[in-house]
């Protein structure tokens, strides 16, 4: 079964473009095209595509609102933005307003085809560049909130959280670690002052979540 692919951008010859290159995979059919978020809206109702390629800046209705549309009234259908913009506050509303995948216009016909797929099995695709934008921007938020115990935590107070999480005894935890039970008391009250965590269980179901170990421990 083809992908049902709607084309949306402001621009007649990146439209038609678009469509040259996907008619080309047989696996792809372009069920129609958009010059704006409102027109893209409208016809999402009508054609129920798979697939529809978002530019970004667009008249009446932008590419985020539209998305945010789009994914609210017919969360069966996937949206790529394909914009020139890779500015990480575009970038993070794009794929907050729903959208599955982003690539830059400068991408090859090659990945905007290996996109559509990955979309279309309920991934999440970005380009290498917007990769960039979205890992950075996730430990910066991560580190302003101090939210992470990789932030939160020193290292020895991370070894301590672990070691208590998988059950040990203050005493237990000295001895692995090589310090006195007094300092392991220490670390923990540190410990439960930064996160705010009061009990064995609490810790445990943090440093799980966390990463930093395991239900198996």
């Amino acid at each position: 079964m083809k992908t049902r692919v709607l084309i949306v951008d402001d621009h007649e010859m990146v439209r038609a473009g678009l469509s040259s290159i996907l008619e080309k995979q047989k696996d792809i059919e372009v069920v129609g095209e958009a010059s704006d978020g409102l027109e893209a809206v409208r016809l999402v109702g009508q054609l129920t595509p798979d697939v529809v390629i978002m530019d970004i800046t667009m008249p009446l209705l932008n590419g985020v609102e539209a998305t945010r549309e789009i994914v609210g009234k017919s969360p069966d259908t996937r949206v790529i933005a394909l914009s020139i913009h890779f500015d990480r506050i575009i970038v993070a509303e794009m794929l907050k307003a729903g959208a599955s995948g982003y690539l830059l216009k400068n991408s090859s016909s090659d990945e905007l085809g290996v996109a559509i797929k990955a979309v279309r099995r309920g991934e999440t695709y970005l380009s290498s560049k917007v990769t960039q934008i979205v890992v950075s921007t996730y430990i910066r938020n991560n580190e302003e909130r101090g939210g992470s115990a990789f932030s939160a935590l020193t290292s020895k107070q991370r070894e301590v959280l672990q070691l208590l999480a998988e059950g040990k005894s203050n005493k237990e935890v000295g001895s692995c670690l090589n310090i006195s039970a007094k300092t392991v008391e220490t670390h923990r009250a540190q410990i439960m002052e930064k996160l705010q965590i009061w009990t064995v269980a609490g810790f445990t179901k943090y440093a799980i979540r966390e990463g930093l170990t395991s239900v198996e421990a």
